[in-house]
């Protein structure tokens, strides 16, 4: 697996200088958790050059239900959006959004490069604003993908179900905000709380102030350390984020819980905890 980030100077430089065909495939995965076609508008009204769009509701996710929000799609599915999008082991991918990485690069980075098995696959560092601030241009022009025959190998070890956690055999950490994981407020789901034993590591924290990742050495100094871990959220997409700043940390990378909090709470058996994270 390749380094899971990349600078917008150093992007720019891949796609001014790439031979025809080398180029990497930009992917925009900007989404709004309130819209589902925010991310395509957004989108439309300007994306970095040869960027395509990745839709969160439909490419990166399933039908919400009993599995969640935002459940994984099926292997078969998720093959026909990468194919459709001409997405090969052979070509490097580059994927960004415009909220650090958490809504919804992380998850495809996930996908594609965890999931999936692609080997060459990184999140732009600090997003559309950071390839903004390099001076980078913005297009609306759009070019039909020629498709791709490529028939991914899943790795199905790389998240974890509900039994799994409640088995007690991983240590659940917690992406959502403190707010939403002590059961002080809860703006999404009809329950409260988190998973009893969870860690708290708000996505958020991942980055610095100006919206890049952390050093590695301060990620590595204060994500949290058990055997095996699970990375949640509310419904597996900012979770992936936690899982990602492990891989820049240099660290082995968590399982993803995909089902998350919005399947944990469906559960009547599923006990809750409120309150701050275990000592």
């Amino acid at each position: 697996m390749s380094p899971p980030l990349i600078s917008a100077e150093a992007l720019e430089i891949a796609l001014d200088t790439a031979l025809a065909g080398t180029a990497p495939l930009v992917l925009d995965c900007r989404a709004r958790l309130d819209d589902a076609a925010a991310g395509e508008t957004l989108w439309g009204e300007g994306h970095i050059p040869g960027a395509r769009h990745l839709a969160l509701e439909g490419d990166l996710a399933g039908a919400p239900g009993a599995g969640g929000r935002h459940p994984l799609p099926s292997a078969e599915a998720f093959t026909r959006t990468v194919q459709r999008l001409g997405i090969a082991p052979e070509k490097p991918v580059v994927v960004y959004d415009d909220r650090g990485g958490q809504l919804a690069a992380a998850r495809a980075w996930w996908m594609l490069a965890v999931w999936a098995g692609h080997p060459d696959v990184r999140v732009l560092d600090g997003g559309l604003y950071a390839w903004e601030a390099h001076g980078g241009a913005l297009v609306t022009a759009t070019a039909a993908p020629a498709p791709s025959a490529w028939q991914p190998r899943f790795n199905d070890a790389a998240w974890v179900d509900a039994d799994t956690v409640a088995g007690g055999e991983v240590l659940p950490v917690d992406a959502r905000a403190s707010a939403r994981f002590r059961g002080e407020s809860e703006p999404v789901d009809p329950v409260a709380g988190h998973i009893p034993g969870a860690r708290s590591r708000p996505s958020a924290d991942n980055l610095t102030a100006e919206g890049y990742f952390k050093s590695a050495a301060a990620l590595d100094a204060e994500l949290p350390r058990a055997p095996a871990v699970a990375a949640y959220c509310g419904s597996g997409i900012t979770a992936c984020h936690n899982v990602l700043a492990y891989a820049v940390a240099g660290r082995a990378l968590p399982a993803l819980y995909a089902g998350s909090w919005s399947e944990w709470i469906t559960v009547a058996s599923h006990p809750v905890a409120t309150g701050d994270s275990p000592g």
